[in-house]
């Protein structure tokens, strides 16, 4: 059972669903989990609400949100940055703590791609979070996009964006909007996983704020709360290196889990592997139900 719900961040409304499982009994605390959706998505028609639905009939608490500027939420349409997605997600957590459904001291956070790099960060930074799920994330801006733009002639062009956004805003006092698909780069069959809501124009801004961020500077904090890592091994999105670079970074306890035969949605489609994997991690590290 889910219900629209709605939170403040920084003084923005944000749209978010909220599951609650059905065999839930009167006054019962459930560990929860934040589902954070990536790049420009959305929580609804989308792989966090996949996700969500999944770890409700699991027996968890969900709670997944459309960051500002995304879906259902307030905010400037495609403008995201990640400090802010960082502030989103804390805000999230402080307004599902004091949910009667819910056991405050058991909130874990799952981000896929873009929403991985910010649960990596926000985990790692706000101990109030008791575990973390990173799928097919990424910990250094600069690095992760010189894979996403491996030639020389690639890199030019990307580089040459940021750098015509910079002078477009210095010049105009505006951000400069361009397409999603030039900031990260998706093949065409992989499109049809993202939620119809997601967005295809960005701001110059949010590729500037991605290529300064780096939640591997501070993914050592997170331990000794568990991490696990999955990345699709054939990930044509987000280079898989950058899950391997987190991990090895990481404290104890971690795992890190590379799916062959996986690109970037490591959860869709008729193979249950990565369903699998993350259900049993989660009953090793974060149970719904005590031991």
């Amino acid at each position: 059972m889910d219900s629209e719900i709605t939170f403040t961040s920084d003084g923005l409304t944000l749209a978010g669903s909220l599951h609650v499982p059905e065999g839930r009994a009167p006054e019962q605390r459930l560990p929860a989990v934040i589902v954070l959706h990536g790049f420009i998505g959305a929580k609804d028609n989308s792989y966090s609400e996949v996700v969500s639905r999944l770890m409700e009939s699991w027996g968890y608490v969900v709670l997944r949100i459309d960051f500002r500027g995304c879906g259902k939420s307030e905010g400037k349409r495609g403008y995201v940055l990640c400090h802010d997605q960082v502030a989103d997600t804390r805000n999230a957590m402080t307004w599902l703590a004091q949910r009667p459904e819910v056991d405050p001291t058991r909130i874990a956070v799952l981000g896929h791609s873009f929403g991985a790099a910010i649960a990596a960060y926000t985990a790692s930074t706000d101990t109030r979070f008791a575990a973390a799920i990173i799928s097919c994330g990424w910990g250094h801006g600069e690095r992760k996009f010189r894979g996403q733009h491996a030639t020389p002639e690639a890199w030019e062009k990307f580089t040459n964006l940021l750098a015509e956004g910079r002078a477009h805003k210095a010049r105009t006092g505006e951000t400069m909007m361009v397409s999603r698909w030039d900031v990260v780069p998706m093949a065409e069959h992989l499109r049809k996983n993202l939620s119809h809501l997601a967005q295809t124009v960005v701001a110059a801004d949010t590729a500037q704020s991605m290529f300064d961020f780096k939640a591997e500077e501070v993914i050592h904090q997170l331990a000794p709360r568990p991490v696990l890592f999955m990345h699709g091994a054939d990930d044509t999105v987000t280079p898989v290196e950058q899950s391997i670079r987190m991990w090895e970074l990481a404290g104890q306890p971690k795992d890190l889990v590379l799916i062959t035969g996986t690109d970037h949605f490591p959860i869709f489609g008729k193979d249950n592997r990565g369903r699998d994997i993350l259900k049993g991690w989660m009953e090793r590290y974060f149970p719904a139900t005590p031991a």
